[in-house]
C-alpha cells in the first residue's frame, strides 16, 4: 500500500474518532473506526458497534465477533492478515438499535474512503443494514445471503450478521457456506 493511503487512512481514523456530525457521539465511549490491515483484500462491514465495541473501540469483539474469527481462521483468513472490519456507523446506537437513515447517511462517506483507499476485492455485507446501507436494496438479506456479484472490479457477498446466529442457530452453516465461498474466491487470486 502507499504511504500516502496509509496516512490518508490515519487521517480518517481520527476524523472518526472524533466525530459529532449526529447525536450517536454524545452517548457513545468510543467511536470505532475498523480493524486490519489497511490494505487487506477483503473488507467485512457490518452495522454498528455493539457495547462490548463501543468500550474496547474495536470492532466485533463481542460474541458476534468471536464467531465471525473463528470461521474466518477456519479458512485460512484474519483480521490480522487479510481482513478488515469495520461498520456502516461508527458509534454505538443506544441500546443496540438499528441506525436510523440520518445516522448512516451522515457516516457513510466515512465507510466509503476506507473502501476506495483500502481497495479491497472482496466486499462482505453482514446483515440487513449493511446490505440496504450499501445497494440501497430493500431485498431481505435472506433472499440475498450467499449470491455474489461484481461491481467496480469488486466481488460483493451478503451474508447473515454473525449475530443472527444466536437467535437462529441454523444460520450458522449459511454464514460457514458464505465465508468458505469468501475464502475460495481469495484463493482465487
Amino acid at each position: 500500500m502507499q504511504e500516502n493511503n496509509t496516512k490518508r487512512l490515519d487521517e480518517i481514523k481520527d476524523q472518526v474518532l472524533h466525530c459529532t456530525q449526529c447525536p450517536l457521539h454524545k452517548h457513545r465511549i468510543h467511536a470505532v473506526f475498523g480493524e486490519g490491515p489497511y490494505d487487506a483484500p477483503i473488507f467485512i462491514i457490518g452495522e454498528a458497534p455493539g457495547a462490548k465495541e463501543d468500550e474496547t473501540g474495536r470492532p466485533f469483539v463481542g460474541r458476534a465477533g468471536k464467531l465471525i474469527d473463528e470461521l474466518l481462521q477456519e479458512y485460512g483468513l484474519s483480521r490480522n492478515k487479510n481482513v478488515f472490519i469495520s461498520n456502516i456507523v461508527k458509534c454505538r446506537p443506544p441500546k443496540n438499535r438499528v441506525p436510523d437513515k440520518k445516522e448512516v447517511n451522515l457516516c457513510f462517506s466515512y465507510i466509503e474512503k476506507q473502501i476506495a483507499l483500502i481497495n479491497p476485492g472482496i466486499l462482505v455485507l453482514l446483515g440487513a443494514t449493511a446490505l440496504k446501507s450499501f445497494t440501497g436494496t430493500h431485498e431481505k438479506i435472506t433472499n440475498v445471503r450467499g449470491k455474489w456479484w461484481k461491481e467496480d472490479g469488486r466481488v460483493i457477498i451478503p451474508t447473515y450478521h454473525p449475530a443472527a446466529v444466536f437467535r437462529n442457530p441454523a444460520y450458522r452453516k449459511f454464514i460457514k457456506q458464505d465465508i468458505q465461498t469468501i475464502s475460495d474466491q481469495y484463493q482465487a487470486w
